[in-house]
């Protein structure tokens, strides 16, 4: 029976002591993230004047990320999951202060030191990701799963409001030096967050190999035709529809607004997010749930279309919050069904699948991006990508009936 208005708490996952702590350590560790990625965009096209610089930073992420996400599954379902959290999270910490050094001098000629820092923060996110997301799991009961992951991603939207403006901010007025120490501090403050949750030893399981415990994973992902269906819509839509790794270079080029506003561009799709996770968590999706995931990633696609031929900021602000609205649907959407339909001891290795296809999605995406801004120029490769998107969300909605018709989740 569907909650009323009465009865729905949309507090519900907050009131978990330890998952207050968890959202708490979050919150810094993503501004972090957001901060690096925007400061060092930045300092990169500056150095080459080239878009294809920014792809390259998503590649260097992308390929250690991706060959090593499944391992991290595999590990999150091995190994006590705070603590692979808290170890993977100090190699972001080690990421920002390779950056401190870097900046301490003369910076390099060429931009491949930030691409192998790129490299390393991709090595930690591969086993952090899945061990934080199984995590997250653990810490409230089943039915507040969707309450939890609409707060999980607002907290995730609130970061990327607060962090590209943060670290735009700081590095216009006081420079990288103190940016990247914003970004150390803020991890800093992360672990010790974490701390704060109690161990959770994994139940004893029986030993198997890493590729059978692999194989079990991917099959059962792709034996089950609505998890299959909404992680390949997100992979291709974001892969080919979004293109937040150009943002330095529309900055830069067709806005020419610097690097403030490139902190507020990068927060704009954020505080859309932000917004929606506030109307979500009070009044949660229960109705026709495929087709308004569908709407939204299709509208997603229309959002950066119009993007890609605006030359006045503040149209360009609004149709990346309103993009970042409708994108955020359906990452409460995909979250929780991916919750509801896996069993826990599962958890680590189909979060991990989950990640490998968000983050084919972001990392490769931005890679793409800077690929087909060099082939056809900035504006007309956006909008062949968002082109993309629409023609994926119509197969989608075409091949997998049952998710065009998903009721209630």
């Amino acid at each position: 029976m569907a909650l009323t208005s009465q009865q729905y708490d949309p507090y519900q996952a907050l009131r978990h002591r330890e998952y207050l702590w968890f959202l708490l350590g979050s919150l810094p560790l993503f501004m972090a993230g957001q901060i690096q990625s925007l400061v060092m965009g930045w300092q990169v096209y500056e150095m080459t004047h080239d878009p294809l610089s920014l792809g390259l930073i998503g590649l260097a992420e992308a390929l250690p990320f991706l060959g090593l996400s499944l391992l991290g599954g595999w590990a999150a379902d091995r190994w006590e999951r705070r603590n692979l959290s808290l170890i993977s999270m100090s190699l972001f910490l080690a990421s920002a202060a390779i950056l401190l050094l870097l900046n301490l001098g003369p910076l390099p000629r060429a931009p491949w030191p930030f691409y192998l820092v790129q490299g390393l923060s991709g090595l930690a996110r591969a086993f952090y990701r899945p061990a934080y997301n199984a995590l997250g799991t653990e810490l409230v009961p089943r039915e507040a799963y969707q309450n939890a992951a609409t707060w999980r991603s607002s907290v995730f939207f609130s970061a990327t409001v607060v962090g590209p403006a943060l670290g735009g901010l700081l590095y216009s007025f006081a420079g990288p030096l103190c940016a990247y120490g914003t970004e150390a501090g803020f991890i800093a403050f992360s672990l010790f967050a974490l701390g704060r949750v109690r161990r959770r030893p994994r139940p004893v399981a029986p030993e198997i190999s890493f590729a059978r415990s692999l194989v079990e994973g991917v099959r059962f992902v792709f034996s089950h035709r609505l998890i299959l269906s909404v992680l390949s819509l997100d992979l291709f839509a974001v892969l080919f529809g979004g293109a937040v790794a150009l943002l330095p270079a529309f900055a830069s080029d067709v806005l020419h607004v610097g690097p403030r506003g490139l902190g507020l561009l990068r927060a704009a799709p954020a505080l859309g997010g932000v917004l929606m996770s506030i109307l979500l968590a009070h009044w949660p999706q229960s109705r026709n749930t495929g087709k308004t995931l569908l709407t939204c990633v299709a509208a997603f696609g229309l959002t950066w279309i119009g993007f890609a031929w605006s030359t006045s900021f503040v149209l360009s602000w609004l149709l990346l919050a309103t993009g970042g609205a409708f994108d955020n649907v359906s990452v409460v959407l995909r979250a929780t069904l991916v919750q509801l339909k896996t069993p826990p001891e599962m958890m680590g290795r189909v979060q991990a699948i989950n990640g490998f296809f968000i983050g084919s999605s972001n990392e490769l995406g931005a890679f793409e991006s800077g690929v087909a801004a060099r082939l056809f120029g900035l504006q007309p490769s956006v909008v062949l990508g968002a082109c993309i998107t629409l023609v994926v969300v119509a197969m989608t909605a075409w091949r997998v009936p049952e998710l065009r018709k998903l009721s209630r989740l």
